[in-house]
């Protein structure tokens, strides 16, 4: 699944999606709680919340707008897995501060990435045909609260 994280423009295989697999998005959200622990902030109870209730959000949306049923581990997974643009960008703002011109920019393109990701891999596993800008923005939203918590 990382790998299709990677080329969001890849169509990503259904049956990957499927698998619901925690360890992959728990690693993930401990690498971005600690690229900002090294950037001086400590933040892992944010992530984790907002992590949990973004996840309840889009689960509720995709349960009804799909004809099909989706499971909350499918969400889970496809949300951690599609936050591992915002883990490099976490990376850089170890090394280089992000409020500027330039950090907007890596910030917009991380969220448009994770966002453009999470959305492909919900449309294709629940078959929800023309359906991927309706996907598309409540999962920016919802990356979009993690680069707030990136850059500030």
């Amino acid at each position: 699944m990382t790998l299709t994280v990677l080329n969001p423009f890849h169509t990503p295989d259904a049956a990957a999606v499927q698998d619901t697999d925690l360890a992959g998005p728990l690693v993930f959200c401990l690498a971005f709680g600690g690229f900002l622990l090294l950037s001086g902030k400590v933040h892992f109870s944010y992530i984790y919340g907002f992590g949990v209730l973004g996840c309840l959000f889009v689960w509720t949306l995709l349960s009804l707008m799909s004809t099909q049923g989706v499971t909350v581990g499918t969400v889970i997974t496809v949300l951690g897995y599609c936050l591992l643009p915002m883990v490099i960008l976490s990376g850089v703002n170890v090394v280089f501060s992000l409020q500027g011109y330039v950090g907007t920019v890596l910030t917009a393109l991380s969220i448009f990435w994770c966002s453009l990701s999470a959305s492909k891999l919900f449309v294709t596993a629940l078959g929800m045909d023309h359906q991927q800008p309706l996907v598309l923005y409540p999962c920016a939203l919802l990356y979009g609260v993690f680069a707030l918590i990136t850059i500030f």
